[in-house]
């Protein structure tokens, strides 16, 4: 199970809601009870449910929740989420993790089906209920350096989408490195393998952490720079030097959003990640969007919304965060409902061409004041996860959005984190972000209607910044 990666992990961003935890949970004396409980009746939700893709089990138990992470050759403890607030008159419960991420599971029609949503992802994801724990589970897991290349490789088999798209075969890859792993291979030479397994995927949500500095590995596409805290610094102080020639730059979410009015009634929001706007982490989604709607209420006023004649949006040096932060931003952006995209993950281990139904997400007008004039947004390879999401959401707007700069970075799924039998951690994505017309930007990434260099030697040399004057030349030509 995961989710949307934070802004504070750079090029292989962490997910917000870690499965891993075995700590929590030892292998050998976790489920003991769970199978029971399908029979026990306590409540609605009590039993073992599989949800569909992700490779995860759930077990829920008297206001307990626990996950399990499992392949055809492994299953291994992950979160443990206490119930939260009494069940609702519809079975409804509500579970939060150590962490303090809030998971949400409702029963569906079927008593054999039930739904779990992750505050701040925009989609659901289906369970079926089944009659126990896999047996895997209810044993300790071997943890010598065979067993954790297996459960490495198996994960990736079963559940990454993008194997054809990036030119790896994935079974070729096992065929090379398995012989390189035995019983006596040491730490470092089994992270060498793992690492070097992956390396040329160039997918910044593929991370993996041995448990020491030297030991971890994560990677964007090539030719681009890591949403870094100190790269934003550096680009922020950039901007306000050149762009804003001593234009106020008012500072919202810790940092992470910022507004200044521009000449000849433009505006300029900045936004470098969507979540991290406050250090309360009781609930994090829950006080992320409430330091948003607040921040938005600061910036779109009735009176600066009714006066703008166009906006630039800048998503240049943006860390990604949650998906439903820049739905909620898109809701303010305008007048009627469209669809933003739909999500659809991997759904068949043994088929990576094989996904589910696509959800559809819709971007609904907010009741507060909005700007649904002319958008120029600012994007490149520094755009990252949750900044691709939204600016993917920007595509169907009603009215002129035009992306200028370069191509995002090309991830845009949610980060299953998953834990190797040794304790390690590694994580990949499962999904895809689909247009209207079916359209994929992973990879790639999104690729700008007006092309302008980014952030390069040259640019900073020379004291430009083309895309941001080609974005005000565009928006006051339509004034």
């Amino acid at each position: 199970m995961a989710h949307r990666n934070r802004y504070t992990r750079a090029a292989a961003t962490a997910a917000l809601l870690a499965v891993g935890g075995s700590a929590l949970l030892p292998a050998g004396a976790a489920s003991a009870a769970t199978p029971q409980t399908a029979a026990s009746g306590a409540g609605p939700l009590d039993g073992v449910w599989r949800m569909n893709g992700y490779g995860t089990v759930l077990a829920v138990d008297h206001g307990r929740l626990r996950t399990f992470q499992t392949t055809a050759v492994s299953c291994l403890p992950g979160e443990v989420a206490e119930q939260s607030g009494p069940t609702a008159g519809d079975g409804t419960a509500t579970y939060t993790t150590l962490g303090e991420d809030v998971l949400t599971v409702r029963p569906a029609a079927r008593a054999d089906r039930a739904v779990l949503h992750i505050a701040g992802s925009p989609n659901d994801r289906g369970l079926r209920r089944i009659d126990a724990l896999p047996a895997a589970c209810t044993r300790t897991a071997p943890s010598d350096p065979v067993a954790v290349f297996e459960t490495f490789w198996r994960t990736f088999a079963e559940n990454y989408p993008f194997f054809a798209a990036k030119g790896v075969n994935w079974q070729a890859v096992h065929d090379r490195y398995r012989p390189r792993v035995t019983a006596t291979t040491s730490d470092d030479q089994l992270f060498s393998v793992l690492r070097d397994m992956v390396a040329p995927l160039h997918d910044a949500h593929v991370h993996l952490d041995g448990g020491e500095p030297s030991r971890r590995f994560g990677q964007g596409r090539p030719g681009t720079v890591a949403p870094s805290p100190d790269y934003d610094a550096k680009v922020k102080a950039y901007i306000k030097g050149r762009d804003l020639r001593g234009r106020p730059l008012q500072e919202f979410a810790g940092g992470r959003i910022s507004y200044a009015d521009l000449p000849d009634g433009l505006g300029y929001l900045r936004i470098s990640g969507f979540g991290g706007y406050t250090a309360d982490r009781n609930d994090p989604y829950a006080s992320d969007e409430k330091v948003l709607d607040q921040t938005l209420d600061a910036i779109l006023t009735p009176g600066r919304t009714a006066a703008l004649k166009g906006l630039v949006i800048d998503l240049r040096v943006n860390g990604g965060g949650y998906d439903d932060l820049g739905l909620r931003i898109a809701s303010r952006l305008t007048d009627r409902p469209y669809l933003a995209y739909a999500k659809r993950y991997r759904d068949d281990p043994g088929d990576p061409a094989r996904f589910s139904r696509p959800q559809p997400i819709t971007v609904r007008p907010a009741d507060a004041p909005r700007y649904s004039g002319p958008l120029a947004l600012l994007t490149g390879g520094s755009t990252v996860s949750a900044g691709e999401t939204f600016t993917q959401a920007l595509f169907g707007r009603p009215g002129t959005t035009v992306r200028i700069g370069e191509n995002t970075q090309g991830v845009f799924s949610d980060v299953m984190d998953r834990e190797l039998p040794n304790g390690w951690t590694f994580g990949l994505p499962n999904e895809e972000f689909l247009t209207r017309d079916g359209r994929t930007f992973d990879g790639a990434g999104i690729p700008p209607d007006l092309r302008e260099p980014v952030f390069t030697d040259g640019e900073f040399g020379h004291r430009r910044d083309s895309a941001f004057d080609a974005a005000v030349a565009l928006l006051s030509r339509r004034t």
